[in-house]
């Protein structure tokens, strides 16, 4: 896995903007390029326009309104970022559950709602950019509690993506579905942080995802009852 670059004055994070909103466009380009480590390297108010434009400009994050005029940020999250595998894509959207399933599948680094303070918005440009994910706490957690059922722990082991992981594997990715950090699943289980990343490592590859809310998501929907899957 390539080391994500670091980040500053003299190498700033370039950033791709898709909103059919003119405002919201020029409001959040003026926040991010206000920050000496943040560029904004273009924008786009279609998806059209974005598939054109964002590949050619190589940022490191593309910022995506999740609706559009023609079409949906989520595919072209999943389009940009098939074309780019580095790049981090943090959808921006106005709904607290607005296909946060689909963007979270596509690969989204990153979840967070128009109504985010300038701040908070600019350290999830920065934590996308590093490598890591940021999605709002209170829609994942009921994405989750929407997607399990009370069927019991063998149905995940009997499903084929879920059967080559070891039972501390299996263990860790139910901690990984309520929320807990590795520093937390690594007390819960007597584990060191280093060795509980080792074991996320190996089970992601395992299960052919990137992101860890990805296999949690994979997880949740196989302990969905029969009937829910229909």
């Amino acid at each position: 896995m390539p080391e994500t670059p670091a980040f500053s004055a003299q190498r700033p994070i370039r950033v791709f903007l898709l909103d059919d909103h003119e405002v919201v466009r020029r409001g959040v380009h003026d926040l991010l390029d206000a920050e000496p480590d943040l560029q904004v390297v273009g924008e786009a108010s279609t998806c059209e326009q974005a598939l054109a434009r964002g590949p050619a400009l190589r940022p490191d994050v593309a910022i995506l309104d999740i609706r559009l005029p023609d079409g949906d940020g989520i595919t072209v999250c999943r389009e940009l970022r098939s074309a780019m595998a580095g790049l981090a894509c943090l959808m921006l959207t106005s709904f607290d559950d607005d296909a946060l399933l689909d963007a979270i599948m596509a690969g989204a680094a990153g979840y967070v709602l128009k109504r985010i303070k300038g701040s908070d918005l600019i350290e999830a440009v920065r934590t996308v950019a590093s490598g890591q994910s940021m999605l709002d706490p209170a829609t994942t957690a009921r994405l989750m509690s929407s997607l399990r059922g009370p069927t019991e722990d063998e149905i995940a082991v009997e499903d084929p993506r879920l059967a080559g992981l070891s039972e501390r594997e299996r263990q860790i990715l139910d901690l990984i579905g309520d929320g807990l950090t590795n520093r937390q699943i690594g007390k819960r289980l007597s584990l060191s942080e280093k060795t509980v990343k080792n074991h996320i490592s190996r089970l992601l590859a395992k299960l052919g995802v990137e992101r860890r809310i990805q296999a949690a998501v994979l997880v949740a929907q196989v302990h969905q009852p029969p009937e829910a899957n229909r």
